[in-house]
């Protein structure tokens, strides 16, 4: 759970002192952490310490004016599954990730929500330090996810993280961009000794979707004075299925067309192939009060999912002219001298005799001849993260806190797409395409300088500097290139994912420049008062600054009152003002293929579209913090109005007159563009909720632990332009995630070997447009409970085990009342999945 007994909290005195010094983007001085751990051992018992939030030396997070949730590593460790964005979604009520089956380049980079905002309104730290962004934007993300370009926090393994902090609350004033739902900041390991082995295998009840892991975390001394910990991990996830046939593929079987798979379109989780992390912190001491700091990763994985099912008689630019009645027949002679016949579809049957004078004709082809029961693409990505921060930081001999540091960041999305056809290239298409790279590349520096407690005030300073490149490079002249039939009304580029044509290649990049400045103090003994104030300039849009108020009032020893308001932004991506990609969706009951086109583009233009500026927000939160002996327990209320989102277009419908003007633009498959997207400021909203948290470890039950997380968030969009985000996109913003989420945990000690978790697990009611429908599959899914358990052996101080369930009663959302139209059984966006129940075990070899 988010909060456990803050009395059960310990920390080594290296672990505090590399903690101070590496988690801060400012620094504690030597000294200081020295004193902070001599108080620690003076007693058994010492509250959980959040360093984000508070440039100032890090408070307990009882003591904090804004609401930190500390996340043990032991936390983690209790669930079957090791995605990161799942392992939070278990632990942080207001934090939603769900299964992404066929949403695009969403599937290898799934987008996650907290507090039912975009994922990049979530900031991520490591170490305190700016995470870089994800490569995928999510065009498909599920509505509230469209557009979003956000960190991939994926490629981080549980077994290499100390704690995890989360700041429900707005932080733009103390961080930069980004910062309007909260801020989550990674804190790895830092022992210079020991060490874990894990080994894990689950698959779900259905017998699918098996997924072993093999995962270490070791640490080393770097000479006397420092520690190198590194962190491993490998997995690999086969894919599920929860599918049905389609209604159009069950029709083709009963006309006899016996090559139709079954079922012809798959709607599960994807595969996940060669999934590699590596990790590593290391800190030095340099003298008394001076250390270098530096951490990094490199990661790897390779995710393949499925796209939307093909029909022999009627996909539209492969196998079927405008008219949907006739099959495209392609003229091979290049003087058009063929005379190949017309081939007529009457009852899912195209005219035999017809057919078969094709097929023995060496001047004539249709796709029936290669793929004769259709065909569904398999759309995938080698998804390559690195990153490296270092600096030097400490205190000069007037207690003056510095912290100099640089960073890099480069997420790397290599796209891939099998079994479909460039239809233009007709005989001599390949099956299997490389469309084209996304690159995202950040640099940074940071200066900053702190002074604690100078007379009852604490002041922080600096100034940041980053840059930003989006890139994106062409893919194999196959999956681009107009082959000798498009003339003849075949589509250009590997279906389903065309690739990225030379002019559509380039490198863009902008420059951050920040200066902040941060004060706290104590007016009484009770009473705390923090502000901050922050200038940043973007070469692409210029400036903003923002401001933010915090305070906490102890009423009395055991309940004290917060409050917070602050003004934040985020800046629009380099990715979402000059990305380029071509998606085929399900609209209208047929696919299309949709082109996403910069706002600066003429098509974009005429549409509506103008430069993207930044979002701004406002945040107001107040609370309570209240602890009775082993009874503790925080509540908030947040209100946050965000003005001029950024997100995806409705679909812009393209006249004759638009796919001229883009074929004289030299994008020469506008003809099979059925409408174009971009990126737009076009609407406002205002999000409110509850969060909820407590804790209680009852004397009367020996080991036990209750841990409770409740959140309440709704979004009401309050203005929005008609032209560009439509009424259904405006319900699925409001209704998507489901409004409620709550999660009680009870952990036992049984004894001093075994132990054992029980979670329940409460989803509100959830709304699915399916299909991206534009609200004609309206889904409307009820609450649900979910449980999950665990129970784990210790065999001795090196050896354990542990065997669990997650959706321990094989619960599933409704059935899906559309599921013929696609063949997806059950609701695709559903924030517990569709997989059904899953078990595990584990061994761990501790060291």
């Amino acid at each position: 759970m988010t909060i456990q007994d803050t009395k059960k909290f310990g920390l080594s005195s290296l672990s505090l002192a590399v903690s101070l010094a590496l988690t801060g983007v400012m620094g504690a001085s030597a000294a200081w952490a020295e004193e902070a751990q001599e108080e620690a051992q003076a007693s058994d018992n010492i509250e959980k310490i959040a360093v984000v939030g508070s440039r100032a030396a890090p408070r307990s997070v009882g003591e904090s004016p804004v609401p930190v949730d500390i996340i043990g590593n032991e936390e983690f460790t209790k669930n079957g599954t090791t995605d990161m964005n799942d392992l939070l979604g278990k632990v942080v009520p207001s934090y939603n990730v769900n299964t992404q089956p066929i949403s695009d380049a969403a599937t290898l980079v799934r987008p996650a929500n907290m507090r039912g905002l975009a994922p990049d309104h979530t900031l991520v730290l490591l170490n305190g330090k700016r995470r870089h962004r994800a490569a995928v934007i999510s065009f498909l993300g599920g509505g509230v996810s469209n557009g979003a370009q956000g960190p991939d926090i994926s490629v981080i393994p549980a077994v290499a993280l100390k704690q995890v902090e989360v700041l429900r609350d707005g932080a733009a004033a103390q961080y930069g961009s980004d910062a309007i739902a909260g801020v989550i900041n990674f804190q790895l390991k830092d022992n210079a000794e020991g060490g874990t082995i894990e080994a894990r295998y689950g698959e779900f009840y259905e017998g699918d979707g098996s997924s072993p892991m093999i995962a270490a975390n070791v640490g080393m001394p770097l000479t006397d004075n420092g520690f190198f910990n590194v962190s491993a991990e490998y997995k690999t996830a086969d894919p599920t299925s929860r599918s049905v046939q389609r209604d159009d593929a069950t029709d083709l079987i009963a006309a006899g067309n016996s090559a139709v798979a079954n079922p012809a379109q798959v709607w599960g989780a994807p595969e996940t192939k060669d999934d590699f992390k590596f990790f590593f912190n290391a800190g030095l001491d340099l003298n008394a009060n001076q250390s270098a700091y530096m951490f990094g990763n490199w990661a790897r994985r390779d995710v393949e999912g499925g796209f939307y099912f093909r029909n022999p008689n009627n996909r539209g630019g492969v196998y079927s002219g405008d008219d949907g009645e006739t099959l495209l027949v392609g003229d091979l002679t290049g003087d058009m001298s063929g005379n190949c016949p017309v081939i007529t579809v009457t009852n899912n049957v195209p005219d035999p005799v017809a057919l078969e004078q094709v097929k023995n004709d060496p001047d004539c082809f249709v796709f029936n001849e290669m793929f004769p029961g259709g065909f569904t693409p398999r759309f995938g990505g080698v998804i390559e993260d690195t990153s490296l921060s270092a600096g030097v930081k400490g205190t000069t001999a007037n207690n003056l806190n510095y912290d100099f540091g640089v960073s890099y960041g480069k997420s790397d999305a290599d796209f891939y797409i099998k079994n479909t056809v460039n239809a233009s290239l007709g005989p001599d298409s390949p099956t299997n395409f490389n469309p084209g790279r996304y690159v995202q590349m950040e640099r940074g520096a940071s200066l900053d300088f702190s002074y604690f407690e100078v007379d009852e005030w604490s002041f922080a300073a600096g100034l940041e500097f980053r840059r930003e490149t989006f890139e994106i490079y062409n893919g194999d002249p196959a999956s681009f290139e107009i082959g000798p039939l498009y003339t003849q009304g075949f589509g250009i580029g590997s279906n389903g994912f065309p690739g990225f044509k030379p002019q559509d290649s380039g490198s863009w990049s902008r420059n951050n420049y920040a200066a902040y400045f941060d004060a706290e103090h104590d007016l009484t003994d009770n009473w705390l008062v923090t502000g901050a104030l922050r200038y940043e300039y973007y070469d692409d849009f210029g400036s903003t600054t923002n401001w933010k108020l915090s305070s906490i009032y102890n009423v009395t020893d055991d309940f004290s009152l917060r409050a917070a308001a602050s003004t934040g932004f985020r800046a629009p991506t380099v990715g979402q003002s000059n990305v380029r990609n071509v998606t085929t969706a399900f609209s209208g009951g047929q696919l299309e293929d949709q082109a996403t086109l910069p706002p600066t583009n003429p098509i974009s233009i005429q549409k509506g579209a103008t430069p993207l500026e930044p979002e701004t927000s406002v945040n107001l939160s107040f609370g309570a913090v209240l602890t009775v002996g082993e009874f503790f327990l925080t509540a908030d209320f947040f209100h946050i109005t965000l003005e001029d989102r950024i997100t995806q277009s409705s679909n812009q419908e393209l006249t004759q007159a638009d796919k001229d003007a883009l074929i004289a633009q030299g994008v020469l498959d506008a003809n099979s563009y059925s409408s174009v997207l971009y990126f737009t400021n076009d609407f406002d909203t205002t999000t409110q909720g509850v969060d909820l948290v407590a804790s209680y470890a009852p004397d009367w039950l020996d080991g036990a632990n209750f841990a409770l997380a409740y959140n309440w968030t709704e979004t009401t969009v309050d203005s929005f332009n008609p032209d560009n985000i439509s009424e259904a996109r405006v319900k699925v913003l409001e209704e998507a995630l489901p409004h409620h989420k709550g999660t009680l945990t009870w952990t036992q000690e049984l004894g001093a070997n075994l132990r054992s978790m029980v979670r329940m697990n409460y989803y509100g009611k959830f709304y699915e447009d399916h299909l991206d429908s534009e609200g004609e599959l309206p889904i409307y899914n009820g609450a649900t409970v979910t449980f999950d358990a665990e129970v784990g052996y210790d065999f001795n101080d090196n050896w354990s085990l542990a065997v669990g369930a997650q959706n321990l009663f094989d619960t599933y959302p409704d059935d899906n009342p559309w599921a013929g139209i696609a063949g997806a059984a059950y609701p695709v966006t559903s924030p517990y999945g569709f997989n059904g129940g899953y078990y595990y075990a584990r061994v761990n070899y501790n060291f």
